[in-house]
This record gives structure tokens, C-alpha cells and sequence, in this order.
């Protein structure tokens, strides 16, 4: 197959990739598609718990070709994300009793019938009593780590150039984001990034204790903004926003919580997003100092907000295939519609879309800007 040599004109992005159980097999076809164009180029990529897989997976193949005489790096990405979601999927044909702890640590706790959804409600209601991965898991039994470290070449990413990877991480003891990229992306940090602590202990890095990046960042977004030169940001959402529907069983109410939960940083980041591009357009910043950030998005709409919570723990192949499609496919519908503005304007109504009644739409002067961004939310 023939890659596209990226155009000259093509700006490059960042990526910012949501983690959400195997529904980042959708992020995967985005990754795919957005590869197998060849117009973007990639300045840096900030993935938290799934997302943080696809980032080293990624990564990795920029890696493994680098210093490669006639290598693509790209197609080289291409593969590394395939062996890592097709090695997914071979797990996922285990006997589900077999598979089921694998299953709940990729995704996230859900309330099924299935031995995996059972072996989850039996964890979390241990946790409910006290009961805490330290007692129920004594030996910290990390299926992911291994299967992890046969994928990443960890030291060869370490010297990676070019391509800037970040992975999230929440610090136990302050609540805050833990950053790691260039020789601390070890797999501890991708392992920290995805270790929800009512299942699992504490990931220990460098004598500090780590929890899944979700709470603190999902996915952050200021590794972006701060240490990469473009002001270009893709979002790669898996997680909803808003759901119309209101949630009354148990498992729709926690599945609903834990979106809230997840959410609550990147729509802190927005809001900050929201208020620098603000002052800037309103002259109240020197544009020298601040970055005018382009925020994009790639979701799966109302496809992806119609899977439950609890598909998050499913690594079948059916599921994992159709997020993977459905990936590329939206990728492809964004490239369409919306390339044009890549390093021109941003193609994300902030404040509409993420933000409440409370944020002050800018001036009526500047309400007629094409880009998104600066609009007051609509009515």
C-alpha cells in the first residue's frame, strides 16, 4: 500500500486521546484512518488509560522505523496499533471466566451477567465493605503488564524524536496530574494511567503511588499546549458529554457517575481554553506569550453514546471491529469537512459544547468570526 508523502501546507496537530475501556478500539480507527491519509503530521500525543495505550502503541511503530532505511513510519503506526488490538481480541477468546479480572482492568466496571460483569459486582462489593485490592488481589495479578511490555518496545520509545508522547497519571496523595513522557514513560506509567483503585493497588513510581489519569486528566491537555508547537489540538472523545436520557437503575446511575466523573478535567481544561481565547481576542493578552489554541473533535456521535457504560469491559471481536470502523469512519467524514481549518480556526464551539450558562460570550463586535471558538453559545 502507498502512503501519501504529507503536503508542505499540512500543519501538524496534537492528539488528545480519551480513555474509556475497549471503546478506545474506535480511537484506534480514528488513529488508522488519520495515518493512512498522510496529510497530518504529528507534533506531540496525550493519552490517558486507553488512550495512553493507543498513544505508545503509535509510538511505538514511530520508534521501530526510526533510523530505517526506506521506512514508513506511519504504516509502521499503522501495524503497531493493529498487533496491539488484534493481541486484544485474542485475549478477549479466552473462556470469559478465564478473561474476566483482564476484562474489568482494560474496561471499566460494569454491571452485566456475564462471569465478567459477576467477577466485577463481587469486587465492588467487597469494596463497598472494606474489602480493598490489597486484600482481594494480595499479589497485584496485572494480566495487562506483560501483554503490554511484548508490545511497547519501552526503551527504544524512550529515544524516540519528533513525536512527542504524553501519559496521565493521578498522584494518590495530592489528587494531582503526574505527566510522564520521554525515559519515565515506562509501562509502570501506562500501567498507572489505567489502574482504577477499587480493583487494583496503586501503581509505585519513583516512590510515589499512582491511580488512574481519568480523574485528573482525560485526557490533559496542557502537555499540548505547553510543550508542543502546534496550536492545533484533536480531541479524540469516547466518553459523552450530555445523555438526555435519565439514568435510573443502579448500573445506568454508576455508569453515568463514572462519565461525570471522567470528564470533569477535560471540561476544566476547556473552560481554561475558553477564558486565554477570550482575553486574546479581546487584545487584553500579548498573542507572543499566550498560544491561541484550535480545538477539533472526532467522536462517534450518537453511535458511540448509544453503547452502554458497561461495553467498555466487552473484547469481542465484533465489538472491537465495529468501534475500529466506526473510528475511520468519522476520521474520514472530519478530514473531509473540516482539514481546511487546520492552522486557521478552530472547528469547536467551546462554550456551547462544553461549558455552562455562567461563561460571558465575547463582545458583540467579535461575535461574527468564523471561527467556532469565539462565538456566544447559541440559545
Amino acid at each position: 500500500m502507498t502512503i501519501p508523502t504529507p503536503l508542505p501546507e499540512a500543519p501538524p496537530v496534537n492528539l488528545a486521546l480519551q480513555g474509556g475501556g475497549s471503546h478506545g478500539a474506535f480511537t484506534w480507527g480514528v488513529l488508522d484512518a488519520l495515518l493512512e491519509d498522510g496529510r497530518v503530521a504529528l507534533d506531540g500525543i496525550s493519552g490517558t488509560s486507553a488512550g495512553a495505550m493507543n498513544a505508545v502503541a503509535l509510538a511505538h511503530g514511530f520508534a521501530t522505523s526510526q533510523g530505517r532505511l526506506n521506512a514508513d513510519p506511519r504504516e509502521a503506526a499503522r501495524q503497531s496499533l493493529a498487533s496491539f488490538w488484534e493481541g486484544i481480541v485474542n485475549l478477549g477468546a479466552l473462556s470469559e471466566a478465564q478473561r474476566a479480572p483482564f476484562d474489568v482492568l482494560f474496561g471499566r466496571v460494569g454491571v452485566t451477567d456475564s462471569p465478567a460483569g459477576l467477577w466485577a459486582n463481587a469486587v465492588s462489593n467487597f469494596w463497598s465493605q472494606t474489602v480493598s485490592p490489597y486484600q482481594s488481589n494480595p499479589f497485584d495479578i496485572n494480566p495487562l503488564r506483560k501483554f503490554l511490555k511484548q508490545q511497547v518496545d519501552f526503551d527504544q520509545l524512550a529515544r524516540l524524536k519528533g513525536l512527542k508522547v504524553f501519559v496521565v497519571a493521578t498522584r494518590v496523595s495530592t489528587g494531582k496530574a503526574e505527566v510522564f513522557s520521554g525515559r519515565r514513560l515506562t509501562v509502570d506509567a501506562v500501567m498507572a494511567s489505567a489502574c482504577l483503585p477499587m480493583l487494583f493497588q496503586a501503581v509505585e513510581i519513583e516512590g510515589d503511588h499512582f491511580w488512574d489519569g481519568g480523574y485528573s486528566g482525560n485526557p490533559a491537555i496542557h502537555p499540548l499546549i505547553f510543550h508542543c508547537d502546534s496550536s492545533d489540538i484533536i480531541l479524540v472523545q469516547i466518553n459523552p458529554i450530555k445523555r438526555d436520557k435519565l439514568p435510573t437503575s443502579g448500573a445506568a446511575i454508576m455508569d453515568r457517575v463514572n462519565e461525570i466523573t471522567f470528564n470533569a478535567a477535560l471540561i476544566a481544561e476547556m473552560r481554561a481554553i475558553d477564558f486565554v481565547k477570550r482575553l486574546l481576542a479581546e487584545g487584553k493578552l500579548d498573542p507572543t506569550h499566550y498560544k491561541n489554541i484550535l480545538m477539533h473533535r472526532i467522536d462517534g456521535g450518537e453511535k458511540l453514546e448509544a453503547l452502554t457504560a458497561s461495553t467498555k469491559t466487552s473484547v469481542t471481536a465484533k465489538l472491537i471491529n465495529e468501534l475500529r470502523d466506526m473510528g475511520r469512519a468519522s476520521a474520514k467524514a472530519w478530514l473531509h469537512k473540516h482539514f481546511d481549518a487546520l492552522g486557521v480556526e478552530g472547528t469547536v464551539n467551546i462554550a456551547h459544547d462544553y461549558l455552562d450558562d455562567l461563561r460571558v460570550p465575547v463582545k458583540a463586535g467579535q461575535s461574527k468570526s468564523t471561527d467556532p471558538d469565539l462565538r456566544p453559545p447559541e440559545a
